[in-house]
């Protein structure tokens, strides 16, 4: 595909781009910035592509849309099948995380916190696998996600298959959705969900009702569902309807959502930053298309940055997140669980 040549030939160049593809869309998108200069999103009317940290307070960066080239492209590519073997981890991680998730269950137990996201981070080697290679296997595997390769040389390379909607908007109309609760099996009628599962839920379902409430009453909510991204199911709930806010205004209310933060969601954050003991960076921030003009229509479309990996390329290796939603039901074995089923998203494609 020229698209991928052209993403090639910006890494080799150190010139920032994004390729993408959008979920069930059956054509790679990319902006391919023609110099190296770092952009920001100041005011949020800027048109380009988003790509903003978890810390709501940091710099969300750009690669705006007319100081690039914009390419699209059917899919047409074949893949070679990953051979990633299992290494098994340290055990000082596991101890780590369960250690953490014990001391979200304690703050929760005995505080005002109701949920906290814990999340941790994994080390893989890519031996000479290029992004590239591992980019189209999670188009092939994730047609369901949101897949992206991005690079800025003054950032670095992330690549991830996200499975969340943060926002979408086309003028004055909006969709966002809950999704909250993991899984994992071969079939969906394997799935039972538990209490745990569900009040998780239902906590980023009542924080968005809220939020949106809080700026419109034209909106509608759909009835939960089960989601598939590959062998694991999570509980999803749509939002949408119609709104007179800025697009700045709608994000600040939606992120980071207790998906991916907690509940409340100050307290949950503030938990996050003193006890995980690594910067997030762009883990559970949001990426995407921001104020892209379609057929003379403004319209957005971005995503949780979840099931990612941040990569060194000059030393062939990559940093894997992932975490997991806390409650008061919890069980710090089965959470750590989760986050291994997790980073197989990204595991089994290098």
């Amino acid at each position: 595909m020229k698209i991928l040549k052209r993403a090639e030939e910006s890494l080799e160049k150190e010139l920032p781009f994004v390729v993408y593809n959008k979920p069930n869309e059956k054509a790679v998108k990319g902006f391919f910035q023609k110099n190296e200069e770092l952009f920001t999103a100041a005011s949020y009317t800027e048109s380009g592509f988003i790509f903003a940290p978890f810390d709501n307070k940091e710099t969300s960066i750009l690669i705006p849309d007319n100081q690039s080239e914009f390419l699209e492209e059917d899919i047409s590519f074949s893949v070679s099948q990953g051979k990633f073997e299992e290494v098994p981890l340290e055990e000082v991680v596991r101890f780590q995380h369960i250690d953490l998730v014990k001391k979200g269950i304690v703050a929760i137990n005995t505080g005002s916190l109701k949920k906290v996201v814990l999340s941790r981070k994994e080390n893989v080697f890519l031996k000479k696998d290029s992004v590239l290679d591992i980019f189209k296997r999670l188009v092939k595997n994730y047609p369901t996600a949101f897949v992206y390769l991005w690079f800025h040389p003054k950032v670095g390379v992330w690549i991830g298959a996200t499975p969340e909607t943060l926002l979408s908007t086309t003028e004055n109309t909006f969709k966002t959705m809950s999704l909250a609760g993991t899984l994992t099996a071969k079939n969906e009628e394997d799935i039972v969900w538990g209490e745990k599962e569900l009040e998780e839920q239902e906590m980023v379902t009542d924080y968005l009702i809220e939020k949106i409430g809080s700026i419109t009453k034209d909106y509608k909510v759909s009835k939960q569902e089960t989601y598939r991204i590959g062998d694991l199911f999570h509980l999803r709930t749509k939002v949408e309807g119609t709104y007179n806010e800025s697009i700045e205004s709608l994000i600040n209310l939606l992120h980071p959502t207790p998906a991916v933060c907690g509940f409340p969601k100050e307290q949950a954050k503030q938990f996050i930053l003193e006890n995980e003991m690594y910067q997030r960076k762009f883990y559970t921030g949001y990426l995407g298309e921001l104020n892209i003009g379609i057929d003379s229509v403004n319209s957005s479309s971005l995503f949780v940055n979840l099931r990612c990996m941040e990569v060194n390329l000059d030393g062939e290796k990559g940093t894997i997140y992932v975490g997991g939603g806390i409650t008061k039901d919890s069980e710090p074995q089965k959470e750590f669980q989760e986050t291994i089923f997790k980073s197989y998203a990204i595991k089994n494609n290098l």
